[in-house]
């Protein structure tokens, strides 16, 4: 007990243990210690006596949780729920009554109702002149729909009525209307027929027509049919489509052969009626005739030119050429 108390000439008592030296300041072992708790303090360990916040920065805080709360619940709300809220609010901090802000929903219209009243089945330049908001909805929606084939409403086929809209992008591509009946009420898809229709219809007080394409099925077409014969489109074979493709030059040579012959008969006769008094009229008229005729010599003989000389190159297809042959057969 004599070597761990020491008595001073003060009257106080010390210990070996205590953390100060008699003097005010801290022993060595005190010091030690404190550095060694530094050195294991980790570098996100805050210290044993935190500073208190400020009352201002609690305050802050609770606000800006009470803003995002408010704006989460805003945005979960529609158009309409927030106009009701936020009238609500009006009226709640600075009065009023309910009845100043009622108004009539007749007015109202959707974007199926503006829709209707502005489609047009067929759109031209005169229909885009003055153009409003709502003729551009409908015109964007008119874009948008694939105009190769009809769908039909044969419903009321015995009243010779029939109504006929253009296809959306996900009957195209589940083939309703080409590969599938094109009738709205049915969905079969054995002996399909092509048929062009002269669609007659009354459009913003306005008659148009317009030929469309329809693809139905055997009984779908009798009833397209029961009034009067429709034209039936039918697919052309590869030989007779070459056939065309020949006739084509030859119908051109002949009409350029009448009209060149017209025009040599018109001059023969001007000439003749002018140089009738002269006495050289007689061998003019005859030199004309021989230029004539040796004018159309070489297009008499074009048969045997095939034989005088090498067969002319024959033109490849471009890419574009062959995908419109092979599409011909599926569009009709």
């Amino acid at each position: 007990m004599d070597n761990l108390v020491k008595v001073h000439g003060s009257g106080g008592y010390d210990s070996d243990f205590s953390d100060d030296d008699g003097q005010g300041e801290p022993s060595e072992r005190a010091l030690k210690r404190k550095h060694e708790e530094e050195i294991l303090q980790k570098p996100f360990q805050k210290g044993r006596h935190s500073k208190i916040a400020h009352s201002s920065f609690h305050s802050d805080e609770v606000d800006r949780e009470e803003s995002r709360s408010r704006r989460a619940h805003l945005i979960s709300m529609n158009a309409f729920e927030r106009h009701k809220k936020f009238v609500g609010d009006y009226i709640l901090y600075y009065g009023g009554q309910m009845a100043d802000f009622r108004r009539s929903t007749a007015k109202d219209k959707r974007d199926l109702d503006v829709l209707r009243e502005n489609h047009r089945f067929l759109w031209r330049d005169e229909d885009e002149e003055d153009m409003t908001w709502e003729k551009e909805l409908a015109k964007r929606y008119y874009d948008k729909l694939f105009k190769e084939y009809c769908i039909a409403d044969l419903s009321r086929y015995k009243e010779n009525k029939f109504g006929f809209r253009w296809r959306t992008e996900n009957e195209v591509v589940s083939g309703k209307g080409q590969f599938q009946c094109g009738n709205k009420h049915c969905e079969k898809e054995d002996g399909l027929k092509s048929w062009e229709v002269n669609f007659a219809y009354v459009e913003h007080g306005e008659k148009r027509n317009a030929l469309v394409k329809l693809r139905l099925c055997p009984e779908c077409s009798f009833k397209l049919n029961y009034h009067h014969k429709r034209k039936e489109v039918k697919t052309k074979t590869k030989a007779e489509r070459v056939s065309e493709e020949n006739q084509k030059p030859l119908e051109s040579k002949k009409r350029k052969k009448r009209l060149r012959s017209s025009s040599d008969s018109k001059k023969h006769k001007h000439k003749k009626h002018r140089d009738r008094s002269t006495s050289s009229s007689g061998s003019e008229s005859q030199n004309s005739d021989k230029e004539r005729d040796a004018g159309d010599e070489p297009e008499d003989q074009s048969e045997a030119d095939h034989w005088r000389g090498p067969a002319p190159a024959v033109e490849e297809k471009s890419r574009e050429e062959e995908f419109d042959e092979y599409f011909e057969d599926m569009f009709l």
